[in-house]
């Protein structure tokens, strides 16, 4: 009996050792492999981006200055047009008989007044014998004068019929391109409304909205604007006229910017406004978008520490400032120079994930980029 207590307890001691291990190397984790970036940072200055539209300086509405149908349209959107050029034409036959009235009103007005100017002159001879009175003679001057006055008076009317006839042609006020037409062919319009717009393509202005605390650094900036259709032909720009009053709506502050060299611009395209602030330039660093990820409200980024000997590299999360997106990277501060970034799966880190970093023959910026 003792010799078999004492061979059990070897055997005991055997397999509790055994389970220890079984037990020991099933917790024992394999790093997770990672795709990395190194930090490097490079000046870059503060930069803003707005998207606005081409529009231009000077849009003139047209409107007939008498009312009446329409029975010429000779415009349509986007046809050019020069100073002076027919747009629209009224009906103008009521004009035509108001035009012949006053004509003849104007010569029965004039018939009146010679014939009172010569009752004045012979009356004025009479009174010279005293053949008629003082009193005679006032009452022949005042009807002189009367008859005088109404027919200038209908000369004038005359002129105010032939220009309301004439009104019925409306005429571009300026050469440019049409951008509106708002009326047809047997409409009946009213003076006074507008019916054609013609925009003045020679002043091209490129219109943004900004943020109310944006505008001060916005005044003493440097622009550079670019087109939808050619991103990569950017243009300098400068501040024509920025609102001194916000949007009721928007709340923010229109600019307008034209291009510094005179150039042709489609009206209506999409153009992006990139504005270079004055303030001093901050270093900063491009890691792939794909990195950034957030501690609380804060964005963050996952660093990979490396271990001492054999113990594997662990990751540590850090804050970022973030000051700018380019493409597919970010801009941002906060690593150290030199530092590595994991830049794929940051929503399966945790603090001290163990990590395996590429292989040292291959810069973590080629793994990156793979």
């Amino acid at each position: 009996m003792k010799r078999i207590a004492i061979g059990a307890a070897p055997l005991a001691a055997l397999v509790a050792a055994a389970l220890a291990g079984c037990t020991q190397e099933k917790h024992v984790e394999a790093p997770r492999p990672v795709r990395v970036a190194e930090v490097r940072y490079e000046k870059e200055p503060e930069k803003n981006r707005y998207v606005g539209t081409v529009q231009v300086r000077r849009e003139v509405d047209h409107a007939f200055r008498v009312g009446g149908k329409v029975v010429q349209r000779r415009v349509d959107v986007g046809q050019a047009v020069r100073e002076g050029d027919v747009i629209a034409v009224l009906d103008d036959t009521d004009y035509r008989l108001a035009e012949e009235a006053a004509r003849q009103q104007a010569i029965a007005s004039a018939a009146q007044a010679r014939q009172a100017d010569s009752d004045r002159k012979r009356l004025a001879a009479l009174k010279v014998d005293g053949s008629v009175s003082a009193s005679d003679e006032e009452r022949a001057d005042s009807a002189a004068r009367t008859a005088q006055a109404a027919a200038e008076a209908d000369l004038k009317k005359l002129d105010l019929a032939r220009n309301r006839l004439a009104y019925t042609v409306l005429r571009a006020s300026q050469s440019g391109v049409v951008t509106s037409v708002k009326f047809e062919v047997g409409q009946v319009i009213a003076e006074g409304q507008p019916v054609v717009s013609i925009a003045n393509q020679g002043e091209p202005e490129i219109v943004v909205d900004i943020p109310e605390d944006q505008v001060e650094a916005f005044k003493t900036a440097h622009y550079k604007a670019s087109l939808a259709r050619s991103p990569e032909q950017a243009f300098d720009v400068t501040l024509r006229e920025l609102a001194p009053q916000a949007a009721a709506q928007t709340r923010t502050y229109r600019a307008r910017l034209k291009p510094t060299t005179p150039r042709a611009l489609p009206l209506g395209a999409t153009a992006t406004l990139f504005v270079q602030l004055a303030s001093d330039s901050t270093a900063v660093a491009a890691i792939p978008a794909a990195a950034l990820t957030q501690s609380g409200p804060q964005p963050a980024v996952w660093i990979v520490k490396r271990g001492q000997g054999s113990n594997p590299a662990t990751v540590q999360l850090i804050p970022v400032n973030v000051y700018g997106y380019r493409n597919d990277d970010v801009l941002v501060s906060g690593p150290e120079t030199g530092d590595i970034v994991v830049t794929a799966g940051v929503q399966k880190m945790a603090p001290g994930l163990h990590v395996a970093l590429p292989s040292l023959d291959e810069s973590p910026t080629r793994q990156a980029q793979r």
